[in-house]
């Protein structure tokens, strides 16, 4: 297919050449000539282009939601775990943990709790802390999974623009070698509309394909970041319900332990 391109060129050069007339003005707008090549464009062309214009669309419109997404979920990420290490109980941020939907954590917690108050009443050392954290492994999948809807359009378009922008450019040079046979010789005005349409399918499909990967590969490292989050404080709250119960016991004991009768202290 360079071939065929390269072949096509030579003749658009030697064509102008011997015609000057066939130059295209300089001094005319590219607006103007874009507008040239789409009104030449065939019926197979338009279809490559508004193919590629409702991908161009839906990749934006997944990026621009997505985007906004994640922070809102960052945001209430950060707010939750600032209420998280200033509460002093888990029942009291229990209470008010649903105020900070979206993030993400709060699936985390609500999981890794329900686990603990079923294995101990929410009370004393959780008898199978892996339980624990097997719960905290499914809440964090499970969040991730939501996050990543409508993910895979973007990279399906990264991957298919490309193609169905060369698709258009195979379809315009067969109608060029199309138009030498029906025109009998190699001129200028046999072969530009098909060129214009390789040339305009295949920047068209760059145009979508470029701006869906870049918006994909960024929002695959913020979901990474994401879960590293929930990772983390899934291991922040079982390190929080071990260290209470911990704690707990000993505090009980202090409270009953009898008075020695050797101490001066008398309650009165």
């Amino acid at each position: 297919m360079t071939t065929a391109v390269l072949s096509i060129a030579m003749l658009w050069l030697q064509d102008a050449a011997t015609d000057p007339a066939a130059m295209p003005p300089v001094t005319k707008a590219h607006s103007s000539a874009l507008l040239d090549m789409l009104h030449n464009s065939g019926p197979m062309a338009l279809t490559v282009l508004v193919l590629l214009l409702v991908m161009s669309l839906f990749s934006w419109a997944v990026m621009i939601a997505k985007w906004r997404a994640f922070n809102d979920a960052d945001t209430q990420n950060k707010r939750f775990v600032r209420a998280f290490r200033k509460s002093g109980r888990l029942s009291e941020i229990a209470a008010v943990a649903d105020q900070f939907r979206p993030s993400p954590l709060v699936s985390v917690f609500h999981e890794i709790t329900d686990e603990y108050q079923r294995q101990s009443g929410g009370r004393g050392t959780p008898p199978n802390p892996a339980a624990l954290e097997r719960s905290a492994q499914t809440a964090s999948s499970e969040a991730l999974t939501i996050m990543e809807s409508r993910m895979t359009w973007l990279a399906t378009i990264a991957q298919v623009a490309p193609f169905v922008g060369l698709f258009g450019t195979v379809m315009g040079i067969i109608d060029a070698f199309h138009g030498l046979g029906t025109a009998g010789a190699a001129t200028l005005r046999a072969v530009a509309p098909g060129i214009s349409e390789a040339l305009i399918t295949t920047a068209a499909g760059l145009v979508v394909a470029v701006p869906a990967l870049m918006g994909y590969n960024q929002l695959t490292a913020r979901l990474r970041e994401f879960a590293s989050r929930m990772d983390d404080f899934g291991r922040e709250l079982l390190n929080a319900i071990e260290n209470a119960a911990l704690t707990a016991p000993q505090a009980l004991v202090n409270e009953q332990r009898p008075l020695d009768p050797r101490d001066d202290r008398r309650p009165y």
